[in-house]
């Protein structure tokens, strides 16, 4: 049975992949936020304003890969066209119940463009610091191999778990 009092505490350790290329550098990455595309409603029945979300729009996510040293597998991300980003870590988690730590899978899949690049800087004895910014265009959280939340902004997909939250868009549009 498992427990139900466990404190999530950690990231243990991540990979990247890049279309099925395991470590393509030592980097962090900063992962993209949704914006919600919004519009102010006002107007007769409303005391004021209201900022009103677009239904499973949402604005530009970047992902950012800050890197130690410059890698001939990372520069891959420079070409201008789609790449398959395959981020799998493992967090900690501490289980309360019987004391122990446990460990859970985090995976964040995405499709993505480059739309900014720094090199970094040279300097001894240091990294190199340069970074890839890249433009999300489909994004798949899971954890514990269960999906957090999929967006696909070509097929018009915004699931937050199991809610389909465009499902009567894309039949209004003729697409399902």
């Amino acid at each position: 049975m498992a427990s139900t009092n466990q404190i999530p505490e950690r990231l243990v350790g991540f990979r990247v992949y890049n279309e099925n290329t395991d470590l393509i550098g030592i980097a962090t990455v900063d992962l993209p936020s949704f914006d919600a595309m919004t519009d102010t409603v006002s107007g007769a029945g409303i005391a004021g304003e209201v900022e009103s979300p677009v239904l499973g729009q949402v604005g530009s996510m970047k992902l950012t890969l800050n890197w130690n040293t410059i890698t001939q597998d990372g520069a891959k991300l420079y070409s201008q066209k789609g790449h398959t980003l395959d981020i799998r870590g493992s967090q900690q988690l501490y289980d309360a119940s019987s004391g122990t730590y446990v460990t859970q899978s985090v995976r964040l899949y995405t499709k993505a463009v480059p739309t900014s690049i720094s090199l970094g800087s040279f300097e001894t004895g240091a990294t190199t610091g340069g970074t890839i910014e890249m433009e999300v265009l489909y994004l798949k959280l899971e954890v514990g191999g269960k999906t957090i939340v999929e967006i696909d902004k070509f097929n018009y997909i915004y699931k937050v778990g199991d809610e389909d939250q465009l499902s009567s868009v894309r039949s209004d549009l003729g697409l399902a």
